[in-house]
């Protein structure tokens, strides 16, 4: 897609000219230096077109499983065994270094290691240590790629999510979605090219807010931002018929209201206006098509076997990775899953065993159905939060009981499938799970291998907008962690 180009397209005679001498000088001024003067990006995918690349994809699809809060690495995937003798002892400044705080323990007058109360143990043949909260990850070890140093400057949850899915603190930019479809394209016009779905946590003692800020499209154009799926009740506002309204009555309607739309487009000239005709067309469309996704009920028993019986629950965890398997086999391009309530700055022991039951089996039955289905090796997916924990215990301290807050300074995320490694354990932090001791991957980083891995140049996918050749990785140096690629 070509944002300049669509301009052009969408431009009708009498908006040109009225725009003066001015349009007409910049029209040739464009024309003499070429186009990518006045795009400042490369053409990269059209809906319903083959996508223009930089480089020959792994991945062609994403499923996203963001865990909403922070997930405490140190009690699920960074074991740190020399911990249970500092119980109780207080954060060496030597490690600290005197680092930002959040204000929810910056006034607390100790800072108290917590220990994981959790045992671990080694598992495959990459050796990677695994909390006992999560059996059924421990099975696919060895198809999964761990990335142990991750890790972020922001330290409180609505920047650091932005950030996470965004590329800068800052919203009203794109999404890594956004920026998928924007690239790539439509596998399906029946369907939206990028959906999210929003689970439901079992444990709700302390949820995040969460808005459709975080699948906008930014300064993109409307058709790329998310279109959110509900998980009661029609999955999508308004996408079924009044009663007594048959579809002819609707498709006549539907016309009119394009007919209405073009009159007003001739008239103002806003290219949104075609994006809302399009939009219609497309939920026009979504009720033939959105019934046949959602009927999760007509899976086999074996199904619910694998990902076990809360996949029956609309609107679970379970539930929404198995909708989203069925998202990808029918070509939608990107499917973001949010979990809330990891943001466990009490109660670990009460909460923490909730949050990875909610979604241990899950995660194992997505990835053994994308095999299974032919999709895992086209399939990019991608496990994480938008910070770590801090390994002393914000509030009171038991062995059995603790809390963490919030830590940018490392946490664990994993890839599976879509070209990522398998096997792979990359990145390390201190004794303490508090500093990065060697190759560290940022944000930016992150978000530059997964571009890599759908075939995309992060320093060349870009697009114009106020003058800047804007991009996911923005303008500090990133770089592709070439380790994490099969």
């Amino acid at each position: 897609m070509n944002l300049f180009h669509d301009y052009v397209r969408y431009e009708t005679r009498r908006q040109f000219f009225s725009h003066g001498a001015n349009a007409v000088g910049m029209a040739a001024l464009a024309s003499l230096l070429g186009p990518n003067i006045s795009t400042g990006a490369e053409t990269t995918g059209e809906e319903g077109k083959t996508p223009k690349t930089h480089h020959p994809a792994k991945a062609k699809q994403v499923i996203y499983l963001h865990m909403v809060g922070g997930p405490s690495q140190m009690d699920l995937y960074d074991y740190k065994p020399k911990m249970q003798e500092f119980y109780d002892k207080d954060l060496p400044d030597s490690v600290r270094m005197g680092q930002r705080l959040t204000t929810m323990t910056s006034g607390q007058a100790r800072f108290p290691i917590a220990p994981s109360k959790y045992k671990f143990a080694q598992h495959g043949k990459s050796g990677m240590w695994v909390s006992e909260l999560l059996p059924h990850t421990a099975k696919m070890v060895d198809d999964m790629c761990f990335i142990r140093s991750m890790h972020t400057e922001a330290i409180n949850h609505e920047p650091a999510i932005t950030y996470m899915q965004t590329g800068n603190m800052v919203t009203g930019r794109p999404c890594l979605g956004a920026w998928v479809s924007y690239g790539l394209g439509s596998l399906n016009q029946d369907l939206p090219t990028f959906v999210v779905l929003v689970a439901k946590p079992t444990n709700t003692e302390q949820v995040q807010a969460i808005s459709a800020r975080l699948w906008s499209s930014g300064y993109l154009s409307g058709e790329h931002a998310g279109v959110s799926f509900r998980s009661s009740g029609d999955p999508i506002l308004y996408i079924n018929n009044p009663a007594g309204v048959p579809p002819e009555v609707r498709r006549k309607t539907l016309d009119g209201l394009r007919a209405l739309n073009e009159m007003t487009y001739k008239k103002v000239g806003d290219p949104e206006t075609h994006t809302r005709i399009q939009q219609y067309e497309m939920a026009f469309r979504m009720q033939a098509s959105v019934p046949d996704l959602t009927a999760i009920a007509k899976e086999p028993e074996s199904t619910y076997k694998l990902y076990g019986d809360e996949a029956r629950k609309p609107g679970t965890f379970a539930n929404s990775v198995l909708l989203a398997r069925r998202l990808v086999e029918r070509g939608v391009r990107f499917v973001q899953i949010y979990h809330n309530n990891w943001d466990t700055h009490g109660n670990v022991a009460g909460r923490l065993p909730d949050q990875c039951k909610d979604v241990d089996q899950a995660c194992y039955g997505l990835i053994q159905d994308l095999k299974k289905k032919g999709l895992y090796d086209s399939t990019l997916v991608i496990w994480g939060g938008e910070f770590g924990r801090t390994i002393y215990s914000q509030g009171g301290l038991t062995k059995d009981n603790y809390g963490r807050d919030h830590h940018p300074r490392c946490y664990t995320m994993w890839m599976a499938g879509g070209g990522s490694r398998p096997g792979t354990i990359y990145g390390e932090t201190d004794d303490f799970s508090y500093n990065i001791v060697k190759d560290p991957v940022h944000i930016r980083d992150f978000h530059a291998t997964v571009l890599h891995l759908l075939g995309f140049d992060h320093t060349r996918f870009t697009v114009r907008h106020q003058g800047l050749d804007q991009k996911l990785t923005g303008v500090e140096p990133a770089h592709v962690v070439k380790e994490l690629l099969a």
